[in-house]
């Protein structure tokens, strides 16, 4: 038999089973030794007091044991079977591979970076001397942007498709269990790329393909139908479909599509830049303490609001964690933040973003579906205009933007290229400047201390999202113009995140089976 319940313990008790157990027996009046066992099946922090809790909804068994779970696929041997291209080994590309092979269908997967192995060196290369590989960097990979940009794994998309599928496809290639209850699940920075190549390994073994450094160049298409791609070095690459799942820094397949007269539209997108507390200062905030309890995370926070009929937001929040530079090209300056599994770091980063709109840069107008795409473009090159050698970015005081005024000195931070006080509030357009701004003063009633001279603002956050949508049929997924190519995930405007992405993929794949 076993019973399902909510209960609400201290850090302390929530830490260890055998704690735990003792609490929830008293609440469901049972003693202790008929408790059998003990299922965690979702687990949030409770700040909004002073008095911190956990808390847990529990399965418990009692009187018989816990029945063991096994995650099962329905992988089999596709190497003979019918090839569907996929462009981008991202979470999309990946998890439409993986449903394509659940489904008898052969994925070939066509990726311009490397394998997430070697994609670490150039990652590491980029940090430590800012040499930038076009095609192996933060954005551009194996695994896509998010396997060395945090691995967080929460997601709005509940009605997309299925969430606990994705989580648990996850933790059967090597995420820890935790992430089958927490409440804002996270694999970390140094744990995802384990999981992608076990992945990658379930993908080669049941009869997929993989290209690494292999960049797509133009699509073959005879009678507004699909039948392939085209490689940089001229092979011709044929399949029954092609999911196009390239990711949001993929600028020159938006320019393929637009100088191929395909369509594409223009869509609202968002930019900011990064600011990063002291993690400990964060924690006194959310956690209402001095002192962050040894039995508590690092605190995390989101935040939102509107300004001039305009969202403006924490985005990729990451606590115990590091800014990174998302660069993909030489001459351009883009942030982004990362944690690691234990979330360790001194730090604390967010992304604070506003929404952008093709009305706020009508100067871009003659550039039609790809202006938002000149903008962010334009907006990079001054952020590394701005600042200093290579990739050293342009920063300052939280207190100093607010004031309008060069910081003399600048607070230490993660980013380990290095910063140089640069007067953002002056250089950034006047709609985001004044945005954030205003932004920063609501976020500091939200979070009293928010706003301090301990915080720094780290220029430019803009790849929070795709300017551009490659528009699809709502029904059969595929583009309105070309039958059989499938546009997906993030770069295609579909999805934002790891598991959105994911459950786009497979969704494509799901239609391209039936």
């Amino acid at each position: 038999m076993y019973k399902e319940i909510n209960i609400s313990l201290s850090p302390e008790d929530a830490s260890e089973k055998k704690l735990y157990k003792k609490e929830i027996a008293k609440k469901i009046l049972l003693n202790e030794e008929n408790i059998t066992d003990i299922e965690i099946l979702k687990r949030s922090i409770d700040a909004r007091r002073r008095d911190v809790k956990i808390v847990m909804k529990v399965k418990v068994y009692f009187g018989e044991p816990m029945p063991k779970k096994t995650i099962n696929f329905n992988f089999q041997d596709v190497s003979q079977k019918q090839e569907v291209i996929i462009v981008g080994a991202g979470p999309a590309g990946l998890f439409a591979a993986l449903k394509l092979i659940e489904k008898g269908l052969k994925p070939i997967i066509i990726e311009r970076g490397k394998s997430v192995s070697e994609r670490k060196i150039d990652v590491a290369t980029i940090n430590k001397n800012g040499d930038i590989n076009k095609d192996s960097n933060y954005c551009f990979g194996e695994g896509g942007a998010g396997t060395f940009s945090d691995g967080k794994l929460y997601t709005r998309s509940k009605k997309r498709g299925n969430i606990k599928r994705i989580i648990s496809m996850l933790k059967f290639h090597g995420a820890d269990e935790d992430i089958l209850s927490d409440a804002h699940p996270h694999i970390g920075t140094n744990n995802l790329p384990k999981v992608i190549k076990n992945i990658r390994e379930t993908i080669l073994q049941n009869g997929g393909k993989i290209y690494f450094n292999t960049k797509v160049t133009d699509l073959i298409i005879k009678d507004n139908i699909i039948e392939g791609v085209v490689t940089e070095n001229g092979d011709k690459i044929k399949g029954k479909a092609v999911i196009l799942a390239t990711g949001h820094s993929a600028e020159d397949i938006y320019e393929l599509l637009y100088n191929k007269k395909i369509k594409i539209e223009a869509k609202p997108f968002a930019m900011g830049v990064r600011v990063e507390h002291p993690q400990e200062l964060i924690d006194s905030i959310q956690y209402k303490s001095k002192k962050r309890s040894k039995y508590l995370p690092a605190a995390t926070y989101n935040l939102a609001t509107q300004i001039d009929q305009r969202g403006v937001y924490s985005f990729c929040m990451c606590p115990g964690g590091s800014i990174v530079p998302s660069v993909t090209a030489p001459g351009e300056m883009v942030t982004n933040g990362m944690s690691p599994s234990k979330r360790n770091s001194r730090f604390a980063n967010s992304g604070i973003v506003t929404e952008i709109r093709i009305e706020d840069f009508p100067e871009y107008e003659k550039y039609k579906e790809l202006a938002g795409l000149r903008f962010r473009r334009q907006i990079e090159k001054a952020a590394f205009q701005n600042g200093g050698q290579g990739i050293v970015a342009p920063a300052q005081r939280l207190t100093d933007f607010l004031n309008g005024k060069l910081s003399n000195r600048l607070p230490a931070t993660s980013y380990h290229p290095g910063v140089v006080t640069s007067p953002l509030h002056f250089w950034l357009p006047e709609h985001i400047n004044k945005r954030l701004k205003n932004s920063f003063k609501i976020f500091e009633k939200k979070m009293r201390g928010f706003i301090t001279g301990k915080a720094i603002v780290i220029g430019v956050e803009s790849r929070t999202s795709s300017p551009i949508r490659i528009p699809r049929d709502k029904i059969s997924l595929q583009h309105p113009q070309i039958s059989g190519l499938y546009p997906s995930g993030e770069g295609a405007g579909y999805s934002g995140g790891i598991v959105s992405s994911a459950i786009d993929g497979e969704r494509c794949a799901d239609k391209i089976s039936l």
